[in-house]
């Protein structure tokens, strides 16, 4: 050993000097890489070891926490069980009352109800007594009215069957007087023309008797010259002769025929005058007849333009009447169906509310004047008002109108006191609200909670509150402080999640 300690302190070069800073160097650094390690799973054992003990403690606390709130739950559960309870019993209670009081009304109604069915039964009976007897009037009177209208019917069917009797009977006399004038007439102008013929045959007779005796004694002169001068002429014109016998044959005829047609057209002619007298005669009748049948059709046509202007006036008039009728039928109609529903709208609202009525309102439903007598005469004073006869009439007209007017006000009144009631519940809702949200920022956690004040927030065993100033002195007789346990509510909303 001591040789090598000789060996050892031999002067050593500057690269064997090197070396050894060198390797001093790296065991130094491995050295520090041990002891780091060291401390690394030390610290890491320790780590587990802290986070085993912290779950261990957290599930203890959290067992002890859960029994503490079980005990809590169980007591809320029995208060809540107790006043459960205590409410099911008191509205049994309550549907007990409301049960007896529906059996009442329902009673009362059923008595009611048979005292309207009795009375409507009655009026029933008296409307159809009324009825009856009306028809019986009604019907007494068409039947007179039937009768009288029968025996107008029968007297003007009477009238005019006369009327029509007497003018047929006075056209058959002024025909049959027609036929007899005309036959008279007929007869007159056949004498007439009889006697006129036989003059103007005497006078042609004579004529004749005297114009054949002339025409005789020309005619032997002028058949002793026709003679001489047939003979002259039979021997210069034989021919001729012939033609002229020929045309005479012809000439006689056409005589003939002209004789037959002066005779029909004489018989023509006086037929004409006949008939133009008769024309005459006729057309002056009728031209009578004509004025006195056009003087009725102007009466008529005036009579017929009256009742025309009668008739368009009585329709105007009752078109006008059925108008008015109409619009105030339906005016009446549509008021009607207002009050109607305004009826049922109430009688509605009167079954919703004696649902809400209570046993004194049902049983007592008018209460009397809640105001004393000197109030009143207060109130007299105040407003002091003198009763007249339209006042007085208004007043009886309203009589029936108390009960509805106090009930009214009963209930103006419970509305007011309702109101008020709901502005102090809203009040007190307020107030709850806000203790609810100190409350629900007392157990959250947010910057602005932060910033604020908080009793909750506990580091380092201490909080956000401003700390008083001195603590009282505890006495020998008070009783410790209970021991209060705090969570953070995270933790638990963590776990309970």
């Amino acid at each position: 050993m001591p040789k090598k300690g000789k060996k050892g302190k031999l002067p050593l070069s500057d690269e064997e000097q090197l070396l050894l800073f060198q390797q001093k160097l790296l065991a130094e650094e491995e050295m520090a890489k041990k002891k780091e390690r060291l401390l690394s799973q030390f610290l890491k054992d320790k780590l587990a070891k802290e986070e085993h003990n912290s779950a261990l403690n957290l599930n203890k606390i959290n067992t002890q926490w859960r029994t503490v709130l079980r005990e809590v739950k169980t007591r809320e559960l029995h208060k809540d069980i107790e006043i459960l309870s205590q409410t099911f019993e008191r509205v049994v209670d309550c549907k007990d009352s409301v049960i007896k009081s529906l059996a009442k009304d329902l009673s009362e109604a059923e008595e009611q109800y048979a005292h309207a069915l009795r009375s409507h039964l009655h009026s029933i009976d008296q409307l159809l007594a009324l009825q009856r007897c009306r028809l019986n009037l009604l019907e007494e009177s068409y039947n007179t009215e039937l009768e009288a209208l029968t025996k107008e019917f029968e007297t003007e069917r009477k009238t005019i069957i006369d009327q029509h009797e007497k003018e047929i009977h006075y056209l058959q006399d002024v025909f049959m007087a027609m036929e007899q004038s005309y036959i008279d007439s007929e007869y007159e102008s056949k004498l007439e023309f009889q006697s006129m013929w036989d003059d103007l045959k005497n006078k042609n007779l004579e004529e004749k008797h005297f114009l054949r005796l002339k025409l005789e004694n020309i005619v032997e002169d002028l058949w002793r010259r026709f003679q001489d001068a047939l003979k002259n002429y039979t021997d210069a014109t034989e021919d001729q002769k012939i033609a002229f016998e020929t045309l005479q044959v012809k000439d006689e005829k056409s005589s003939k025929e002209i004789e037959a047609q002066m005779k029909k057209i004489q018989r023509l002619q006086d037929s004409i005058i006949i008939l133009k007298s008769k024309i005459m005669v006729h057309s002056r009748e009728s031209e009578d007849q004509n004025q006195y049948i056009r003087k009725d059709k102007e009466l008529v046509l005036a009579q017929l333009r009256k009742l025309k202007a009668q008739r368009t006036q009585a329709r105007e008039l009752s078109q006008e009447n059925l108008v008015k009728l109409t619009l105030e039928s339906n005016a009446t109609l549509k008021a009607l169906r207002r009050i109607v529903d305004k009826g049922e709208k109430i009688l509605k609202l009167a079954e919703i509310c004696r649902k809400f009525e209570t046993e004194e309102e049902k049983v007592l439903p008018f209460y009397s004047s809640v105001l004393t007598p000197k109030e009143q005469e207060e109130i007299e004073e105040i407003y002091p008002e003198e009763l007249t006869e339209q006042l007085a009439k208004v007043i009886v007209n309203y009589t029936g109108m108390e009960n509805f007017w106090k009930r009214y006000n009963k209930v103006k009144l419970e509305q007011l006191s309702l109101q008020h009631r709901h502005v102090q519940l809203l009040e007190i809702n307020g107030k709850l609200r806000e203790m609810l949200k100190q409350y629900l920022d007392g157990i959250s956690v947010s910057d602005e909670v932060m910033s604020q004040l908080n009793p909750l927030f506990i580091v380092n065993h201490r909080s956000n509150l401003p700390q008083p100033l001195s603590t009282p002195t505890t006495q020998p007789g008070d009783k410790p402080p209970p021991t209060t346990y705090i969570i953070e509510a995270a933790h638990v909303i963590s776990h309970i999640l």
